[in-house]
């Protein structure tokens, strides 16, 4: 697990140091004690973003099981100590792709938003078919195109 940013808030250190514990394990199910009930999810596949929590909780819990090979590579945070940006990598359906996460929190801790980034195309389009198979239907940004 890398060290977190040495500015960061410590509330939003101590959410994020769980955060990576439930990645490495991937293991996403106690997620929502770091998660605020209006939290948003801004996905690299929608235009609008999903809230409250429970949408950004069902994202999050299903991408960990599409990703394979996720590791996170580098972390910054903000100068207010409360966002931070994630680079990552992860197979999807055979492609590599690259991504960010950008994760701001209030000031218990708790994520407000989780905005993800991802390139190259063939791969966000690979995970938008992947997760648009398992949540098509609860998520209408997230519809599977064949």
């Amino acid at each position: 697990m890398m060290p977190a940013p040495t500015h960061l808030h410590p509330a939003v250190a101590r959410s994020l140091e769980q955060w990576h514990a439930l990645v490495e394990r991937r293991d996403l199910d106690a997620l929502e004690h770091i998660v605020h009930p209006q939290a948003v999810f801004r996905s690299p596949m929608a235009y609008n973003p999903y809230g409250p929590a429970p949408a950004l909780l069902l994202a999050l819990r299903t991408v960990i099981t599409i990703f394979e090979d996720f590791t996170y590579h580098r972390q910054f945070g903000s100068d207010d100590g409360l966002n931070v940006v994630l680079e990552f990598s992860a197979v999807v359906d055979g492609k590599q792709l690259k991504g960010i996460d950008m994760i701001r929190f209030d000031d218990d801790g708790r994520i407000v938003e989780f905005e993800v980034m991802i390139r190259p195309l063939n791969a966000l389009q690979a995970l938008g078919a992947a997760m648009g198979a398992r949540l098509g239907q609860v998520m209408p940004g997230f519809k599977h195109k064949a």
